[in-house]
């Protein structure tokens, strides 16, 4: 259970990685030292852009249980 757990987490957060790094930059942040910075002022997101959004808050909580779970194992198993 325990290596199921690890292997999840690090799958999901390679995921989480690649998620969020394919967001498109807001401005006001580090993205505005790359290039981001030079957006257009369109309002509102595109579908891509809310179904990225929904992929990533998905293995955001696949990602959380799994850190909560091995948490609790590892508790259980060594007792501190």
């Amino acid at each position: 259970m325990i290596t199921t757990l690890t292997v999840l987490l690090v799958l999901t957060s390679l995921l989480l990685i690649l998620l969020i790094l394919l967001h498109k930059g807001r401005g006001g942040g580090l993205s505005d030292m790359f290039g981001g910075g030079v957006s257009s002022g369109l309002g509102g997101s595109s579908v891509a852009e809310r179904n990225l959004d929904r992929i990533t808050i998905g293995a955001g909580v696949i990602w959380f249980s799994c850190v909560v779970a091995l948490g609790l194992l590892m508790k259980v198993k060594y007792g501190n």
